[in-house]
């Protein structure tokens, strides 16, 4: 179960940073702000997704063991 929550976690950053890329290289080259605000919207909601598989892996295997 570990495995698979740390590889959905290492996905979903791969996402976030993917989608910046996307978003950066759309404002550098002038492209439509259409794209750039639905790629800023993705990119949010790749955080939050990844933020809450970080916070599950560490509410279910990291914590004080006392």
């Amino acid at each position: 179960m570990q495995t698979i929550l740390n590889i959905a976690i290492a996905l979903a950053l791969l996402f976030v940073i993917v989608v910046l890329g996307m978003g950066l290289w759309n404002m550098l080259k002038g492209g439509p702000g259409n794209t750039s605000q639905r790629l800023m919207r993705l990119r949010v909601i790749g955080q939050a997704i990844a933020l809450i598989l970080l916070m599950g892996a560490l509410f279910f295997f990291g914590g004080a063991r006392g």
